[in-house]
């Protein structure tokens, strides 16, 4: 059998993330998780085919243990997890705000910690995930994590204080991409256009922007130019954006979520 994994907190994110290893062709014999809710637990087990067990225990038989569950149930969790987490444990946080320092006070000395911010494109295997070494984690670790992660979309290595960077610009990003589309739906049914023909144009239309924004190597603003002609319609839609400062409300939103991820992070609620 090869190296085990226990996710700790089988909630959207943990399911996703164990739902993916799965479809990338790790053995559910590998894989191991905690769910406190018993129905849900037998749920995921007779879905998945994948243990439900303590949180205790998987600290004992896990390898890598990857803790999914809600910032708030840490310290719970970290009781459970105190006097059997051991150095050989590698611990691999997606809890949104929680340091790497809060995990190695409480864990045995030496533990390797490395801490991620993914999204919920997770649930379609396009995630976006950040991953930062604790003090006592390595390029094995890193690498280690990296690889769990790739199943389920793309991974790139940060240091650890731009993680709250990262959690207001892609962490949270879904969100604004929802609310922009939500938005011009809405602009759609208000130019006349039925919702259901709104909302057939746009999502095709970010879908395929996304795609030639990964895929072309250009800069978005030379993708934007390509659409925008003189003296056309576009150049007219994006003056009237610049003009009710669509782009100063960005940067000011992003500062915002960056400064909630801080006290989320400093315990203030």
């Amino acid at each position: 059998m090869g190296e085990t994994v226990a996710i700790l907190g089988a909630g959207k994110m943990g399911e996703a993330l164990m739902s993916g290893l799965l479809r990338s062709g790790r053995p559910a014999a590998e894989l191991m998780f905690t769910e406190r809710h018993g129905d849900r637990a037998a749920a995921l087990t007779a879905e998945y085919g994948v243990e439900a067990v303590s949180a205790a225990e998987a600290a004992k038989r896990a390898d890598t243990l990857v803790v999914a569950v809600k910032p708030q149930e840490i310290d719970a969790l970290l009781d459970e997890l105190a006097d059997v987490v051991t150095p050989s444990n590698l611990l691999i946080s997606i809890a949104a705000g929680i340091p790497t320092a809060t995990f190695e006070r409480r864990l045995a000395d030496g533990t390797p910690v490395v801490r991620v911010m993914s999204n919920t494109p997770v649930f379609v295997d396009e995630a976006m995930s950040a991953v930062a070494a604790g003090a006592h984690a390595d390029e094995a670790h890193l690498s280690h994590a990296e690889d769990l992660l790739r199943p389920v979309g793309k991974v790139i290595r940060v240091p650890e204080h731009q993680l709250d960077a990262v959690t207001a610009l892609s962490g949270s990003g879904p969100a604004y991409f929802f609310y922009l589309v939500e938005a011009m739906i809405e602009a759609g049914i208000l130019l006349g256009l039925p919702r259901n023909v709104a909302a057939d144009l746009i999502i095709q239309t970010a879908v395929g922007s996304a795609i030639m924004l990964r895929d072309s190597g250009d800069h978005p603003v030379q993708l934007r130019e390509a659409v925008t002609s003189p003296g056309g319609t576009t150049i007219a839609a994006i003056r009237t954006l610049e003009d009710h400062g669509v782009r100063a409300a960005l940067l000011a939103a992003l500062e915002a979520a960056r400064d909630r991820s801080r006290e989320l992070a400093a315990g203030q609620s």
